[in-house]
């Protein structure tokens, strides 16, 4: 048998290697949680991206076996809220399908997954990431601004479990003013579960969050909340490019995680690429512009040609706003986190 052709990895202006692909679905959200898709932004007269500007499921399994050429293993499907776009299941399938994709996974804010898990977990999804900001309802649906309860999305999460789409990653923004009380509950809610929460700064994505470097929580005192009460261990990353600093509890009650993108930046380890529903290639979560690939698939390009225009992308990256951010980059017409997913 003859041996398989390996990827040659494209690298960047640092080094650093393509290999995880994050792939928003849709711009469109069934919450409007106030560090992302602020309802003063994002009302009922919010224009969202038309149906015909969606990137197609066969646009998208397309462009994925193409970047699976370039290295990537790691395909993660995000929004908005991914479960809100019609038919999900059949794009998982095709992606499933794909030689290449070793882990498939999928990021939701849990509303409708106890509904989808079953049949997401059938069609090749392997695990899912949930967002849960609060264990309690007054300040979880402060948090989502529509008044989704804690329980819907726990309900979510045990459905996951049920349908094999575990561990579960749980992903807790914090901002300072809304939900830090929160952290200690958080913790002691899911310790021992060996479902993982991680803890997440409040970041200054998009422009109509309102960010503000005092109401960041820094991981620092995130984990002197938790391991005041809870003696925490430092652990080894799982891969290279990770972006949560691991703990686990001493006393063996599981672990945690921390993404600190604004105290202490991992520019330096990025190796994630980012399309978003409308099919723009944003090389940075803090970016101002992408490059327009569904332009290219509509207009005809070959995957040779696909392959080319990614390649060189990405050989020409140089991004790393969290290691450059200042009061000036703070104030750059970025994309919004809805569009590209976090």
């Amino acid at each position: 048998m003859p041996d398989l052709e390996l990827p040659v990895v494209p690298h960047d202006k640092h080094g650093r290697p393509l290999h995880d692909l994050r792939i928003s679905v849709t711009d469109r959200c069934n919450l409007r949680c106030v560090y992302c898709m602020p309802r003063e932004f994002f009302g009922a007269d919010h224009a969202f991206l038309p149906r015909a500007e969606l990137l197609t499921f066969e646009e998208i399994a397309r462009l994925v076996g193409v970047f699976t050429r370039l290295g990537v293993e790691k395909v993660r499907l995000t929004g908005g809220e991914p479960l809100v776009r019609r038919d999900l299941p059949g794009l998982v399938a095709q992606l499933a399908a794909i030689p290449g994709v070793r882990d498939l996974t999928l990021t939701t804010n849990g509303v409708l997954l106890a509904t989808h898990a079953e049949v997401l977990a059938a069609a090749g999804l392997r695990r899912v990431t949930v967002s849960l900001d609060a264990d309690d309802d007054p300040t979880f649906m402060r948090m989502n601004d529509v008044g989704v309860p804690v329980a819907r999305v726990l309900a979510g999460i045990e459905a996951a479990e049920t349908a094999g789409l575990g561990p579960i990653k749980v992903n807790m923004v914090v901002k300072r003013g809304w939900n830090e009380h929160a952290v200690l509950p958080m913790a002691r809610r899911f310790r021992g579960t060996r479902r993982v929460l991680r803890f997440i700064e409040y970041m200054d994505v998009g422009s109509s969050n309102g960010w503000r470097l005092d109401e960041v929580v820094t991981a620092a005192e995130i984990l002197e909340m938790v391991g005041g009460t809870f003696p925490l261990e430092p652990m080894p990353p799982t891969h290279p490019g990770e972006v949560a600093e691991r703990y686990r509890y001493a006393d063996g009650g599981g672990e945690i995680g921390v993404i600190a993108s604004v105290s202490r930046p991992f520019c330096g380890a990025c190796s994630r690429a980012r399309v978003s529903a409308d099919g723009q290639l944003y090389t940075c979560l803090f970016a101002t512009s992408g490059h327009d690939l569904r332009a290219l698939l509509r207009d005809g390009a070959s995957d040779a040609e696909l392959e080319a225009n990614l390649r060189a992308i990405w050989s020409a990256r140089a991004d790393r706003y969290s290691e450059l951010r200042s009061a000036a980059t703070v104030d750059l017409p970025k994309v919004e986190m809805s569009y590209i997913g976090g």
